[in-house]
């Protein structure tokens, strides 16, 4: 009798075991996402439980947007919403997303710092990638008091960054994020780049403003060290002509001075441009760099070509390379091919 009695509630309370487990399974610990790729949920510090339902709604399966509510419903989520961002990848269960989101688990971001010409597109282009805004980005590195404390001033600035791809957290402050380019940059710089640096009598700010003139001036990769040796060669110079080095002369930098970097022919009375970045009117380098170089820049300076070369002309073939001369005899027979070639295509 006992027996019977003990099968007859057996049964029953296995039946609701597996509907429970089963239940369990659908709502909680299956996959959330109804996507095949990885999808992303940004929470910003304006966001509240209502908005984050409403951006997971589209991603999400019904069951499991179910099962997402039960969870916040249960707990202390909605008072506690951490900002970040949140990856949801195909097969990441419901539980395992609302874990992520109540514990910050965030997914960092792959950013990449560009290669580019001036402060305010270096503050946008990194702007796509954070939750900083381009001008929060564009004060911090134009105020002096902030590039000071890090070593640098408005016109240096640019030589903090190292324009390669870092995994940071989407939600970074702007000071966190200087840091982090501070950590970065001093882990480029180390003893075998410091050590070449000395030997060249130049500091890593000098080295990277050459090496943004040489980005300038060519994307052909094996003529950066043949031009990074010659500017050197101007600069070490020293004759009664010039008795401080050869004035640089760079082209590029006189495009900054314009601020007109799609020029295709630069004018005499271009030359006089007054600004302290005109390496044609002021000795040395310019004050800072002309944009963010690129690592390879940087690294031909650094293992620059040793040759006798003191001139320079685009090739009349409009390759992107270049004629080199040692003489200005021989730059000005390059010279007159390439402007010659300007003038046959009618460039102004």
């Amino acid at each position: 009798m006992k027996k019977r009695l003990k099968n007859k509630y057996l049964v029953p309370a296995i039946i609701c075991l597996v509907v429970f487990i089963g239940l369990t399974c659908v709502y909680f610990l299956s996959g959330f996402s109804k996507e095949n790729t990885i999808s992303y949920l940004y929470v910003d510090q304006d966001d509240n439980i209502d908005s984050i339902y409403t951006k997971l709604k589209p991603i999400a399966r019904t069951h499991s947007m179910s099962g997402f509510t039960t969870l916040v419903r249960h707990s202390s989520y909605a008072d506690n919403i951490i900002v970040g961002r949140y990856a949801i990848k195909p097969g990441t269960s419901t539980l395992t997303l609302f874990r992520n989101l109540k514990n910050g688990n965030q997914s960092p971001v792959h950013l990449t710092i560009p290669s580019v010409r001036t402060l305010d597109k270096l503050a946008t282009t990194i702007s796509k990638k954070l939750m900083l805004d381009s001008a929060t980005i564009y004060k911090a590195l134009t105020d002096e008091q902030t590039c000071a404390r890090y070593g640098y001033d408005t016109t240096t600035i640019a030589a903090l960054f190292i324009p390669e791809t870092y995994d940071v957290y989407w939600n970074i402050s702007i000071d966190a994020f200087l840091n982090r380019m501070q950590k970065e940059n001093k882990h480029f710089w180390n003893e075998i780049r410091m050590s070449k640096a000395r030997q060249m009598k130049l500091t890593p700010v000098q080295v990277t403003t050459l090496a943004s003139i040489i980005d300038e001036e060519t994307t052909n990769e094996e003529e950066k060290p043949i031009i990074a040796g010659l500017y050197l060669n101007r600069l070490n110079l020293h004759t009664t002509e010039y008795p401080n080095g050869m004035p640089l002369q760079a082209c590029p930098t006189v495009k900054f001075a314009l601020k007109q970097f799609q020029l295709k022919r630069i004018y005499d009375w271009m030359l006089k441009t007054n600004s302290p970045f005109n390496t044609y009117i002021n000795p040395g380098l310019p004050p800072g760099p002309i944009r963010i170089p690129t690592v390879a820049a940087i690294d031909a300076v650094l293992n620059h070509t040793h040759h006798n070369y003191l001139y320079m002309c685009a090739k009349e073939d409009f390759s992107g390379t270049h004629n080199f001369a040692a003489t200005y005899q021989e730059h000005q027979a390059n010279s007159k091919k390439y402007t010659e070639a300007l003038n046959k295509r009618g460039v102004k």
